[in-house]
């Protein structure tokens, strides 16, 4: 599932465009060898106009009745991509001239959730209506926002304030500071893995990430919340946020179809490294299940007990 690196990517994406490399769907950035002969522009959706949205999947969007989702996505203009956690925050602006026949509560964000499979793309009309498109946005100029779900477990929402479904998730992983962090995991009970897997709790860490950054901060993931101490908190704090941000300029992480172009894989220190030497000691990296979550760890340099 795409997490904080991977959704602010395509966030940042939609914002200011892209390159995309013909030949194997790869992201790439003006300086890559070869782009100039390669690549095609991709526009920014924001300052798009959406004249027509299709439903192809209504689960993708319900509960909002699929004829309404049309109605109410269309005749408007992106102003604004933004993300919380692992959702995706598009900003409309009603068109005045085009919405004479359309309810004055036109909601002003979608929201989007990739979860396991989705891709969201701007990408030519005729490309619109790929095998795994479940909702198409028709805009000006020939573009389309396509969103594919190969699995079907995406959700796309129509609200007037994003904090009605952004609030029910924890303060975004990039965004909560020290000292909001510390007051709240160390009065936390549980194991550290499965608590910043849970979105409640932060928003945005995933499985890999919540790994790396248990490896950097030298933490075992089954070692109890409450037990850290504020150094430990402080440092798995610092350790989250150096993780992220390495994502995010590695424009995340790719394993397979569902998300091409990143690049933190090469990065991994821990996550999939199993039987494989830890960087810093030397021992074997160790695979196990903690909260039906596969976890890898060095279990020497990240030790059960209580540290400083």
């Amino acid at each position: 599932m795409p997490e904080l690196p991977e959704v602010e990517t395509v966030a940042r994406q939609l914002r200011e465009g892209r390159k995309l490399r013909e030949s194997r769907q790869e992201y790439v950035t003006d300086g890559a060898p070869g782009a100039a002969q390669s690549a095609i522009d991709r526009p920014s959706l924001i300052g798009r106009t959406i004249l027509e949205t299709r439903v192809l999947w209504a689960r993708e969007v319900g509960p909002m009745p699929a004829a309404t989702f049309e109605q109410r996505a269309c005749n408007c203009r992106v102003t604004a991509v933004s993300r919380h956690g692992k959702w995706l925050i598009i900003e409309l602006t009603p068109i005045p001239n085009l919405q004479s026949q359309i309810s004055s509560s036109l909601p002003s964000y979608m929201l989007v959730h990739l979860r396991m499979s989705g891709r969201l793309d701007v990408v030519p009309q005729a490309e619109a209506y790929s095998a795994h498109a479940r909702v198409v946005w028709l805009l000006d100029e020939g573009w389309a926002l396509r969103f594919d779900d190969a699995r079907k477990f995406g959700r796309v929402c129509l609200v007037d304030d994003p904090v009605s479904v952004t609030g029910r998730t924890g303060p975004d992983a990039l965004q909560i500071g020290a000292a909001d962090f510390v007051q709240r995991i160390t009065s936390r009970r549980g194991a550290l893995k499965p608590l910043l897997l849970n979105q409640a709790f932060i928003a945005g860490v995933g499985n890999i990430y919540a790994d790396e950054s248990l490896f950097r901060a030298k933490l075992h993931p089954q070692r109890l919340a409450q037990s850290l101490t504020a150094a430990e908190a402080l440092r798995l704090h610092e350790a989250i946020h150096k993780v992220l941000n390495d994502g995010v300029r590695a424009n995340g992480a790719s394993f397979d179809w569902v998300y091409p172009g990143g690049n933190y894989q090469e990065s991994f220190q821990v996550y999939g490294q199993t039987g494989k030497p830890c960087v810093a000691c030397g021992a074997p990296i160790t695979r196990i299940i903690v909260g039906q979550r596969s976890t890898h760890f060095c279990a020497e340099c990240q030790r059960l007990e209580k540290g400083d």
